[in-house]
Formats: structure tokens, C-alpha cells, sequence
């Protein structure tokens, strides 16, 4: 009798659930935000990101990761994660600038496919503590953070510009080589995990007393790491990859 058990069939089935789950709530978020249930559509963006961080992670726990799961995945992401999010944007906030909105929510839409095609030819190899780029789904829950913080955008005629320049900043960020913390190699058997848990845990504590304003705080906050991590590597005389320009010591490359 062999040591090694295959996986039963039916777990197979198991990361693409939560796929399907993933897909469903970016196509449903899309039918709520065309009827003005922007705050539900938000939360239903925000759903889609826990399923995709929980189906690679069962995949490659069961044994079960395949290629079928990897471009299923990614054509789930790019609803959930790209055109959900830019349609929101559009019906919450850029629809005042007409033809320059729509520019505006294609060009999210765009270099969302463009992250998610380079993650996957990208997907072997490199360091795992880095993404390259900043991943579709963070971007995702900024948007969707914002219009779920604030459910009615203010009614001034600078919001709609402010607000497509941050999509168009976040956008220029995805297809970008800054580098972005992936928090893959973080190990709570550690001794130093306490130096994760305890911002973890003041994190959920903001979320349970203001939910909107607590997520949007970590999007902004995780999305405005990227580039302030690579103006300190900058002034330290690294190079965008962490490679160090005068003495030639490499640091942590830059991964997916």
C-alpha cells in the first residue's frame, strides 16, 4: 500500500467553488451598481477579495493547484477586480465627466488585464515577499472602499476629478515595477509574528467601530506603500528592484 494518497476527486472542486464565488459576487456587484446600490456593490467587490486570497491558498494546501484553476482564476479576477470596480467608479463618482469618465474607468479596466496577464507569465519563480506592480485586488478595494465609506458622493464638482485621478494613479500603479509587500512569507510560528498580529488586531478593532472608513484607511494605506517604499529605496541609493547602486549588494528581488 503506497504512503502517498491522492486527493479525493470531489477536492478538486474545492478552489474552484470559491472561484465561482469570486465570480459571483463581481458580477453581481455590476448589477448593483447599475441600480445606485453603490455600498452594496462595494461590499460584494470586498467579498470577491477574501475568496481569491482563500482559493489559491486551499489549491495549494490540498495539492490540488492546476493551470485550468490558475486562468480561471485570473478571468474571475478580471471581473471582480476590473471591470466591477471600474463600473462603480463610473456610476458612483465619474459619470460627471462623461467622455473623460469613460476613458478614465477603461483605462482601470486595461491595466487590470495587463496586471493580471503579467502575474501569470510571471507566476513562476521571483521573490514571494514582493509583488511587482500593485495587484488588481487591492486596487479593487480602494475603489470599492471609497464608495462604500461614502455611500452618496458630495455633491462638488472637484470630487469627480479628484476621484478619477485616483483611479488613474492606481491604474498607472498596476502596471508599474513598484514593488508591493505580499505578506506570503510571514510565518505566525514565529517569534516576531506578534509584530503582525498586533496591527492585525487593532485593525479589526477599527473595523468593527467604523467598517467604511477603517477599510478605505488600509486600502489607501497599503496602496500608498508601494510608492513610499520606493522613495526610501531611492534615497538609500537602491535601485527599483532593491538592487543597491554603489556597493552591488542585492536585496530581496523584486517578484510577482
Amino acid at each position: 500500500m503506497s504512503g502517498h494518497r491522492r486527493p479525493r476527486r470531489g477536492i478538486f472542486l474545492l478552489p474552484t467553488f470559491f472561484t465561482v464565488g469570486n465570480l459571483f459576487c463581481g458580477f453581481t456587484s455590476l448589477i448593483q451598481s447599475s441600480h445606485g446600490a453603490w455600498e452594496f456593490a462595494a461590499a460584494l467587490i470586498l467579498v470577491a477579495g477574501v475568496l481569491d486570497m482563500v482559493d489559491g491558498r486551499i489549491a495549494r494546501l490540498t495539492g490540488t493547484t492546476s493551470e485550468f484553476g490558475v486562468q480561471f482564476d485570473s478571468l474571475a479576477d478580471l471581473v471582480s477586480f476590473g471591470v466591477a470596480p471600474a463600473y462603480l467608479a463610473w456610476e458612483w463618482g465619474l459619470e460627471p465627466l462623461q467622455r473623460l469618465g469613460w476613458s478614465i474607468a477603461f483605462l482601470f479596466v486595461v491595466c487590470a488585464a495587463m496586471r493580471l496577464a503579467r502575474f501569470n507569465v510571471q507566476s513562476t519563480g521571483g521573490s514571494k515577499r514582493y509583488f511587482a506592480g500593485l495587484p488588481t485586488p487591492p486596487a479593487a478595494a480602494a475603489v470599492a472602499c471609497t464608495a462604500f465609506a461614502v455611500p452618496s458622493p458630495p455633491l462638488r464638482s472637484w470630487v469627480p476629478l479628484l476621484f478619477g485621478s485616483v483611479l488613474v494613479a492606481l491604474a498607472v500603479l498596476m502596471v508599474s515595477r513598484v514593488r508591493y509587500r505580499s505578506f506570503k512569507d510571514i510565518d505566525l510560528r514565529n517569534r516576531r509574528s506578534f509584530l503582525f498580529i498586533l496591527p492585525l488586531a487593532a485593525a479589526v478593532g477599527a473595523a468593527a467601530y467604523k467598517p467604511g472608513e477603517a477599510a478605505m484607511a488600509l486600502a489607501g494605506a497599503y496602496v500608498a506603500s508601494g510608492p513610499l517604499g520606493w522613495v526610501l529605496r531611492r534615497l538609500r541609493g537602491q535601485t527599483a528592484d532593491g538592487t543597491l547602486e554603489r556597493t552591488g549588494v542585492v536585496d530581496e528581488p523584486a517578484g510577482r
